[in-house]
């Protein structure tokens, strides 16, 4: 089962019996081109069938169709392999992560040259980011055992190598590059002690891996650990000696949609698509048994019991997850009462009611609750897992909400929380405090929302939550959350521009920007950094906000407003006469079309696309805010 796992894509659904004929009809599809090829794509495809849908995806884009609502991404693929056979199953697999996917690869074995080349095809297509894929025999990791002299210069001329392809990158592309670490060959020439003997193959391996990742946390660019894929599949399984002699493969190709889903989560969590809230059914799911039959003393949790240890498995994994941010929620058919009641009594439950942001415990359909549970949390549903033993709940959630990812599960419950961590729908390109702060922020929220029910009136209630918000610009401590927020608010944002952290850092610097992050606290806690605002001249006297974004989770509690105040309180500071504001629409933006509009601005242009142009004099009055304003050390210059 375990490698299956993992060859297999098994937390996927299989693909359906007419696979072939759906993805030739493709093209004769009508309307909602898109959402098919995701459909399609959310199936556990081997290689074949992954190449056959991406080609069908590549067709459909040269005939100009469009691929709405799949975010178009380009990528850089150089290497010393052979990658353009991946493509195609890198296009599919991207459609499944919610991407239509460019791919641009470089000559054989000329990584060194796209990489240096103002010119090359790879530099020119500006892409959104470069997989440098090296693998060992790329960067020259010659053995020289017993030698730690030669190994030590051996490493080094390594890392100088890729150090100097990820310079020239970000010099002609401007493009961040997601590096790979290397997956050690399985054979060692002296055993065991391979790994502890300097300049043996598997001793190289390891340096350079722990390198790449001491230069990868103080970058910009991203890590794809393909040592821990590998390892993960087994060593032996990866590597094909014939595969490479005969094509020049750097792995088998049983592992390539593993490979390919790999590279497209490190995507996703570019642009913000990693899933932040894990919803849990109860009944042979979190315990095993159903509470309603089989009372407190039937259900298997315990220590020492096989099947016990199994849902423990589950509930330790839900925990780990929590603690690093995500936020847990419970769906369940039941009587709340009975349900609550092993989180309360059980001894063994390692998952207490102070662990769930959100308890949905009644006879309403899961798909109901799943929605309620995100209008709760102020989050999209296609921030949600969904786990449930039961394939009929699956299957229901599939259909009736497609944006829930919901893992495969088969009989067995001690794969449950394997198969969860193995489709890796939580996927981070950093970790913060803020990160590791989410799930309580979210649990607070839903507390706020909770108390806003019991509360008739809504200033009253706004006043009683004792609100403070502080206003500061961009700053080298606030880059990466603030780099976080624009790639992955997409609700509530005005115009969905997206920029990289060195981007971020230039606009900390440049004298005519104006930047604004926003940390809201309360009583009931920190929400952290919930809004992000650029402001850029567009003429003599006038600032065009060129971002404004808010995390949906502080709606309806006067933050526009607020952030407004602040905007005019500088823009006149700054000798600024005129906002003039911006709505590009998309397929998840439209709640903030009348945003400008709200805030008394006036519209003065509407294109064909559906964006418009609005505008405000800085001297508008705004009344009374049910919170206190602080400004972290401002210093502002007339324009």
């Amino acid at each position: 089962m375990s490698a299956e796992l993992y060859r297999e894509l098994s937390w996927l659904p299989r693909p359906p019996e007419d696979f072939s004929s759906r993805c030739k009809d493709l093209l004769m599809t009508g309307t909602e081109l898109g959402d098919q090829i995701r459909f399609l794509a959310t199936h556990a495809l081997d290689e074949r069938q992954l190449s056959r849908l991406g080609r069908a995806i590549v067709s459909a884009r040269e005939q100009g169709r469009s691929l709405q609502p799949l975010a178009p991404f380009r990528l850089g693929l150089i290497g010393n392999g052979t990658l353009d056979l991946m493509v195609p199953v890198l296009i599919a697999t991207a459609a499944r992560h919610g991407f239509a996917l460019e791919c641009i690869t470089g000559a054989y074995d000329q990584f060194l040259q796209d990489a240096l080349q103002p010119d090359s095809r790879l530099n020119t297509s500006r892409p959104d980011a470069v997989l440098v894929a090296l693998d060992h025999r790329g960067l020259a990791l010659q053995p020289s055992p017993g030698n730690e002299q030669v190994a030590a210069q051996t490493i080094d001329a390594a890392i100088g190598l890729l150090n100097t392809i990820r310079a020239a990158i970000a010099r002609n592309s401007g493009a961040v590059c997601i590096v790979q670490t290397l997956a050690a060959p399985p054979e060692g020439l002296f055993g065991s002690f391979d790994r502890a003997l300097g300049g043996t193959s598997r001793n190289l391996v390891d340096r350079f891996n722990q390198k790449v990742c001491e230069a990868v946390l103080q970058s910009n660019d991203l890590l794809l650990d393909v040592a821990g894929v590998a390892e993960t599949a087994g060593l032996a399984n990866w590597h094909s000696p014939a595969q490479w002699n005969l094509a020049k493969l750097p792995f088998s190709d049983d592992y390539v949609p593993l490979y390919a889903d790999h590279i497209c989560r490190i995507i996703g969590a570019m642009r913000g698509k990693s899933r932040r809230c894990l919803v849990l059914d109860l009944d042979n799911t979190v315990w095993g048994g159903i509470i309603g039959d089989d009372g407190l003393e039937g259900i298997q949790i315990a220590q020492g019991d096989a099947t016990g240890e199994a849902f423990l498995s589950v509930q330790q994994l839900a925990l780990a997850l929590r603690a690093r941010g995500v936020v847990l929620a419970v769906s369940s058919k039941n009587t709340d009462a009975i349900a609550r009641r092993p989180f309360k009594e059980h001894p063994d439950m390692l998952l207490k009611e102070d662990h769930i942001a959100v308890f949905q415990a009644n006879w309403d359909d899961k798909a109901t609750n799943i929605r309620a549970i995100a209008k709760e949390l102020a989050l999209g549903l296609d921030s949600f897992v969904f786990l449930d033993d039961n394939p009929v709940e699956r299957g229901l959630i599939r259909r009736e909400i497609p944006e829930v990812a919901v893992p495969e599960l088969d009989s067995d419950p001690a794969s449950y929380a394997r198969t969860l961590a193995a489709a890796g729908y939580f996927e981070a390109i950093a970790f913060s405090d803020e990160d590791r702060a989410r799930a309580d922020m979210y649990q607070a929220n839903a507390r706020r929302l909770n108390l806003q029910g019991q509360t008739s009136d809504l200033q009253s209630y706004l006043r009683s939550l004792e609100m403070r918000i502080v206003f500061g610009s961009f700053d080298r401590t606030t880059r990466s959350r603030v780099t976080q927020l624009i790639n992955k608010s997409n609700q509530f944002n005005l115009t969905t521009r997206r920029y990289t952290e060195p981007q971020i850092e230039q606009l900390e610097h440049d004298g005519d920007a104006m930047t604004l992050h926003v940390r809201l606290l309360d009583k009931f806690g920190d929400n952290g950094i919930i809004c992000v605002v650029i402001c850029r001249p567009s003429r003599p006297g006038t600032w065009t906000i060129d971002t404004w974004l808010m995390s949906c989770r502080v709606l309806g509690r006067c933050v526009e407003q607020a952030v407004l105040a602040e905007i005019l309180f500088r823009a006149r500071a700054a000798g600024i006469s005129t906002l003039e504001g911006l709505y590009v629409p998309t397929e998840r933006n439209e709640m903030v079309a009348e945003h400008y509009g709200k805030l008394g601005f006036t519209r003065i242009e509407t294109a064909s696309d559906g964006s418009s142009r609005w505008e405000l004099k800085t001297d508008a009055e705004l009344g009374d805010l049910p919170m206190t304003v602080e400004r972290e050390q401002l210093q502002l210059q007339p324009a």
